[in-house]
């Protein structure tokens, strides 16, 4: 057998730059640095040896690194990914948010965190938190709960079966998500005699998993028992790249299609079987449907409470649940029937069961209704200095300003609400919003991974002031790498969504609105001149008519592109959504709260009795 020596972290390295996909490209697309201690003398020193081979990018922040590559992989499709390093102690923790987040989206992420020296000697090392009960425990250990497979390298020849195992995981499209080796820092100096073989390109194929033959029997019949069915498009019918043949089984059966975050764009907004979005920040339209269906379908859903109005939404009695998924553990969710297997060959599966079996298609008036609604609240307002713009009108005017190739995205806020119900996404992978999270700080950095997986498209990202705020190194990393993307920051001064959902449960203004929090001096940031300081394009707009005229010219200018708009924290969309269960305190002095105490207390009472 032939051998070759070199170290283990040099080893790794050249392991991941010859794992390759079924389209003869690299799986991983290359690695997210920030050095030290823990990593820049092992892993620091291969990667610059495999710097041709095996890209290695450097951010600004561990965490929104992580949150780059994980947009990468989603906007991917679950088909590339990319790995992140860092060094131990605050390095490593900074990115246990993003494997929460990569975990709850069921993404693949490899992430490479240094770990303490397995010899000891130093014990203890710079930055090491010691366990006094148990002596092999690390911060890397927090880990464990939000990756998929953990693994800790005390050992160079461990990686043999822990790289693997990682792949594996990775490309799992049941098991998909992230991946952490917790690289003690000395054994990534280790050399060992590696078999040659170890580094042979491997092509990593993404499987369809085929549904039982009886699986697809009882669905089938179930469906033909039915009178008024419907279907809910999650995430994992962009994964498994089933929109086509979910399009075509709407089409043949007339069944009709709502989609959830994760699933919004399987379908066309004009398409006549596509009903909009669902729940809490759904289209009447499609709650409409849901609330009378005797048959959910779901079609790679994991059937969040956000999907689900929180188990309310399903009101008829006999009402029965259907869940294709990948994942066996998400299949048999709520006493569901499951269908374990991939979306597109399930969704085939039960089309040729059902024959020419067709329903009655719902009233197309209903989305007639639903956009006759809501289309007013994004048209450009007549011109007043005195009004503040509403979030409707600036995702109209970016609406207006988009094409065939843009990407809205967003993560969390007020955003994800209104473009749930507003946005028309013309085609798949045309929205893109991180809501399994909804991890404030995702925005920049993942428009940055969007648009490093497909940089023909025209990215743009919609993010609050105070997401805004959480995180936004990585606006000078887009600027660095010269990538082209476009930012448009709404200005609420504070925490406008969650504000709202205080004064919905009850609660007076407290805290999340900057003027209503405490403070000495009043805040006052120049987020134009933030971001230009950064290596930003950036332009302050004071009207829709401006912004309009600001995105026009975004495309001429190369790297990141930002426009920065205020307005207006309390209005929302008062049309479609449906009841979300945010518990209300028992006991309050003030009426307020204990009106709303009632209220919640009799919606509980009314999902109980579905």
């Amino acid at each position: 057998m032939s051998v070759i020596r070199l170290t283990a972290a040099q080893a790794m390295v050249k392991y991941l730059a010859a794992q390759m996909t079924e389209d003869g490209e690299p799986f991983l697309s290359g690695i997210w640095a920030i050095f030290g201690h823990g990593n820049v003398a092992g892993i620091g020193e291969a990667l610059y040896a495999e710097r041709e081979s095996f890209r290695t990018y450097r951010g600004h922040n561990e965490q929104t690194m992580a949150h780059a590559a994980i947009a990468y992989a989603k906007q991917s499709g679950r088909r590339r990914a990319m790995a992140v390093t860092s060094s131990i102690g605050p390095g490593a923790t900074n990115m246990v948010t993003a494997a929460a987040l990569a975990h709850v989206n069921r993404l693949p992420l490899l992430l490479i965190p240094g770990d303490v020296f397995a010899n000891r000697g130093p014990d203890p090392v710079l930055q090491q938190v010691e366990d006094w009960g148990d002596g092999t425990v690390s911060v890397n250990d927090c880990f464990r709960p939000v990756t998929r497979y953990f693994d800790r390298i005390t050992r160079p020849e461990q990686l043999l079966t822990a790289l693997p195992r990682a792949f594996r995981v990775m490309t799992d499209p049941a098991e998909c998500g992230p991946v952490c080796l917790s690289f003690c820092q000395d054994v990534q100096a280790e050399a060992y005699d590696w078999p040659e073989s170890f580094f042979a390109p491997k092509v990593w194929r993404l499987r369809r998993p085929y549904p039982d033959p009886e699986e697809v029997q009882s669905v089938s019949e179930m469906l033909k028992k039915a009178e008024r069915p419907v279907i809910v498009a999650g995430g994992g019918v962009h994964y498994s790249g089933a929109c086509d043949a979910l399009a075509s089984f709407a089409e043949a059966h007339r069944i009709p299609v709502v989609e959830s975050q994760a699933g919004k764009s399987a379908l066309a907004w004009d398409h006549p079987m596509n009903f909009g979005p669902v729940g809490v920040t759904g289209a009447s339209s499609a709650n409409i449907i849901c609330a009378e269906a005797d048959l959910v379908l779901g079609v790679g859903t994991r059937f969040q409470d956000f999907t689900t109005g929180s188990w309310s939404l399903f009101e008829n009695p006999a009402r029965r649940l259907v869940s294709l998924n990948v994942a066996a553990y998400d299949a048999m969710k709520h006493g569901a029937e499951p269908l374990c297997c991939d979306a597109r060959v399930g969704v085939e599966a039960i089309s040729a069961a059902l024959g020419e079996h067709a329903f009655t298609a719902p009233d197309p008036g209903l989305k007639a209704d639903w956009f006759g609604a809501v289309d007013p609240l994004t048209v450009a307002p007549e011109e007043d200095g005195n009004t503040l713009p509403t979030d409707q009108q600036v995702i109209g005017a970016v609406q207006r300003a988009s094409g065939e190739d843009t990407v809205v995205m967003c993560a969390a806020g007020t955003m994800p609400g209104e473009l749930h119900k507003l946005w028309k996404a013309p085609r798949p992978g045309a929205y893109h919003m991180e809501y399994g999270y909804s991890c404030m700080g995702y925005e920049v950095a993942g428009a940055m991974g969007i648009k490093m997986a497909h940089p023909d498209r025209d990215v743009i990202c919609m993010v609050g002031d105070g997401s805004y705020m959480m995180a936004n190194s990585e606006l000078a990393t887009a600027a660095m790498l010269g990538i082209d993307l476009t930012v448009v920051i709404l200005d609420n001064r504070g925490y406008g969504c969650i504000n709202r959902l205080q004064i919905g449960t009850g609660g007076a203004e407290f805290n999340n609105l900057l003027d209503l929090s405490h403070h000495v001096n009043p805040s006052n940031i120049d987020f134009a001149a933030h971001a230009a300081s950064m290596g930003a394009g950036a332009v302050d707009v004071s009207s829709i008519a401006e912004l309009e005229a600001a995105l026009a010219r975004r495309r001429d200018t190369a790297g990141p592109f930002v426009v920065v708009i205020d307005t207006d924290p309390y209005p929302s969309t008062p049309e479609g959504g449906h009841w979300w269960d945010v518990a209300v305190p028992e006991v309050s002095t003030r009426e307020e709260v204990r009106d709303k105490r009632r209220a919640y207390e009799a919606q509980v009472q009314a999902r109980a009795l579905n």
